[in-house]
Order: C-alpha cells, then sequence, then structure tokens
C-alpha cells in the first residue's frame, strides 16, 4: 500500500507539473520575463528547459500582441470619423454656459498737474 501511494504521489506531481507548465504558457502573454523564471524556478527544470520555455513565452507573446495591434488597426481604420462626429452633433444638443465678471482696475495715484487759467 505504502508503494500505492507513493506512485500516486508522483502521478499527482508529474501532473502539476503538466498543469503549472500550461498554465505559464498561457500566463505568459501577461506576464515579465523575470516573472515566468521566477514561477518556473519551482519546477527545478534544467537551464537550458528553461531557456526554452521563456523563449518560447515570449515568442507566444510576440504573437499575440501583434494579433492584437493588427485586429485594433483594423477595427481604427474603419472607423467613418466625419460620419460618427455628423451624428453625434446630430443626436446631442450643445449647451454653453459663461459667466463674466467684470472688475475694476486698481490705478495708482498719479500726480495731478494743475493747468493755469
Amino acid at each position: 500500500m505504502a508503494n500505492e501511494d507513493s506512485s500516486k504521489g508522483d502521478g499527482s506531481k508529474g501532473f502539476d507539473i503538466i498543469k503549472k507548465l500550461i498554465s505559464a504558457g498561457v500566463g505568459a502573454a501577461f506576464m515579465t520575463e523575470e516573472s515566468v523564471r521566477s514561477y518556473l524556478s519551482e519546477l527545478k527544470l534544467p537551464k537550458e528547459a528553461l531557456n526554452v520555455l521563456i523563449q518560447g513565452a515570449q515568442k507566444s507573446k510576440d504573437e499575440l500582441m501583434d494579433r492584437v495591434g493588427n485586429e485594433i488597426i483594423k477595427i481604427v481604420q474603419k472607423i467613418d470619423y466625419v460620419k460618427e462626429a455628423s451624428r453625434f452633433v446630430e443626436e446631442h444638443k450643445f449647451r454653453i454656459t459663461a459667466e463674466i465678471d467684470v472688475v475694476k482696475k486698481n490705478v495708482s495715484p498719479k500726480t495731478k498737474h494743475t493747468e493755469p487759467d
């Protein structure tokens, strides 16, 4: 029975490693290289394997960012700004309020000149 428990523990440990690798791969797009490295360091993988995983994660992250960027560009290019601005103006009423204060200047005393009569 002790052997059965240890074999189940090894299988569970292997499953945990695979689960951690997959979650690191998926989450790598939102993590820095150092975060991925520290996350995977717990698995005690050889340095070469760790570097391969990090390079793959970086490549996946770059591809994801390129795709997202390209999709955003496509969406922005489809916008007709003149049409949207016209629709906005037609659907909204503009109200402008202003407050104007007239304030007397501070006048410095000048010397008065008297003119002869």
